[in-house]
């Protein structure tokens, strides 16, 4: 298996496969020794310890069984089944329908005080009008042929709307001025949904800023991405969901939400903006 895309998963990986020579190490076992007692060939030993082959719960507990080490294969398994979750495909995320997902998302946002969300292509799901929301899940279900809980997937994601009236969360939200014009659902929908940028924005725990479609680029449009706190990153793609928590690359998407932050407009231009495009509506 080549190396993984996201730098914080294979360094993650790279972690647990360390964690796991010192286990051999200390036993005082060859790899071949280990890779006979765990009854594989030998190469899968060094494909392990080199990070190449992800192992598996039962690579882990054969591991630690054949070094004597069994007392430390839960605390491995679990680690392993952590770097795992870091980049997760949405059909898999998605199997049994949108609301668990949605749903799945309440402790996070819990013990987030300041959550940082930049969306090239949609409206912050914290900030989707119902209607909105409804007509973007539909779509989202139906591209990834998941079950059709659109429903209560929208009633989960509206209920976590509360944090921006509750609690002590501070939200920064940065969208393209291309969000605003882009048709998700019908002109009553979009009104809607325009119409509510134009209330919450107003919030005390809320920051709204717009890039516009003229601003001089200093920083390209990017996927979407959240951070939460200044410890982990969420990342969607077409595909999946990438969570980030290597320091390094945290901070470049903190680093990358303040360059977009220097080209976004606020307060009265912000609202002209989404009152441009409310105007454009037929």
């Amino acid at each position: 298996m080549s190396r993984h895309p996201s730098s914080s998963v294979q360094s993650a990986r790279e972690a647990l496969a360390t964690r796991l020579r010192e286990i051999r190490l200390d036993s005082g076992l060859t790899g071949r020794a280990v890779a006979a007692r765990a009854g594989w060939h030998a190469s899968k030993s060094s494909r392990i310890e080199n990070a190449v082959t992800p192992p598996s719960d039962a690579d882990i507990r054969a591991w630690c069984s054949a070094c004597g080490a069994d007392g430390q294969a839960e605390d491995l398994i679990a680690a392993s089944r952590s770097t795992e979750s870091m980049y997760v495909e949405w059909k898999r995320l998605q199997r049994t329908g949108l609301r668990r997902l949605q749903e799945s998302y309440e402790p996070l946002f819990e013990r987030t005080r300041t959550l940082r969300v930049y969306c090239s292509n949609v409206v912050p799901g914290l900030l989707q009008t119902p209607a909105y929301a409804t007509a973007l899940l539909t779509e989202i279900a139906g591209f990834r042929q998941s079950p059709n809980d659109v429903a209560e997937a929208v009633t989960a994601r509206m209920g976590r709307a509360r944090f921006l009236r509750e609690g002590d969360h501070r939200f920064a939200f940065l969208v393209e001025e291309s969000v605003l014009r882009y048709r998700m659902g019908d002109a009553a929908t979009m009104a809607g949904q325009l119409g509510h940028l134009l209330a919450v924005m107003s919030l005390p725990s809320v920051s709204l800023g717009v890039v516009p479609l003229d601003a001089r680029r200093g920083m390209w449009p990017l996927e979407t991405f959240s951070v939460y706190d200044t410890d982990r990153a969420q990342v969607e793609l077409l595909t999946a969901a990438v969570t980030v928590t290597s320091p390094s690359e945290v901070d470049q998407y903190l680093q990358a939400f303040a360059r977009v932050g220097r080209l976004a407009v606020h307060g009265a231009d912000a609202r002209s903006l989404i009152t441009d495009a409310l105007d454009a509506l037929p």
